[in-house]
This record gives C-alpha cells, sequence and structure tokens, in this order.
C-alpha cells in the first residue's frame, strides 16, 4: 500500500507544480506550452515596453509596410525541450 500512496502523491504533484510553473512564467512574461512531445517556452512583449507598449512591434512606412519587432521580447531566447519523438509518417497511404 505504501508504493500506490507515493505515486499518487507523485501524481498529484506533476498537475501542481505545471501550475505553478505557469504562475512564475506569466509574471515574468513568458508564454508556455507542453505536450507529450515537447515543452516551447517563448517570450512576448510586456505592456510596460515604453517603445511598444505591449503590441511587440510596429508598423514600418513605405510601399511594403512591414512589421518590425521590438528587442523587449524578439532578443531574448526561446526555449524549446523535446520529450517525445514525433512519429514519422509512413510515405505511402496504407490502402
Amino acid at each position: 500500500m505504501r508504493p500506490l500512496t507515493r505515486s499518487l502523491m507523485a501524481a498529484a504533484a506533476v498537475p501542481v507544480a505545471l501550475a505553478a510553473a505557469a504562475a512564475v512564467l506569466k509574471a515574468d512574461r513568458w508564454q508556455l506550452y507542453a505536450d507529450r512531445h515537447r515543452i516551447n517556452l517563448t517570450p512576448y512583449p510586456p505592456r510596460s515596453c515604453p517603445d511598444c507598449r505591449g503590441e511587440g512591434g510596429w508598423w514600418a512606412d513605405g510601399p511594403f509596410p512591414e512589421m518590425e519587432a521590438c528587442g523587449c521580447w524578439s532578443e531574448r531566447r526561446e526555449l524549446h525541450i523535446r520529450l517525445l519523438p514525433v512519429p514519422t509518417w509512413p510515405d505511402e497511404p496504407p490502402f
């Protein structure tokens, strides 16, 4: 009975740890995406940025307008952690 209790406690701790990590990352302006194949941490612009005011950039003038990214989030690194390999699809259809 004792190993069962430990495994149940460990299983209950995982969602709590993910919720706590998501709250901390949101406070530091990071977006968390997790599934069984990967964990991605990507930054997004803070609302207090004096240049972009949380929009992430601005539109450049000219005949072909483009979005210029603000350095408050575009120069921050993204973190990608692979967990399980993504299964490969066969080259030929099954039928």
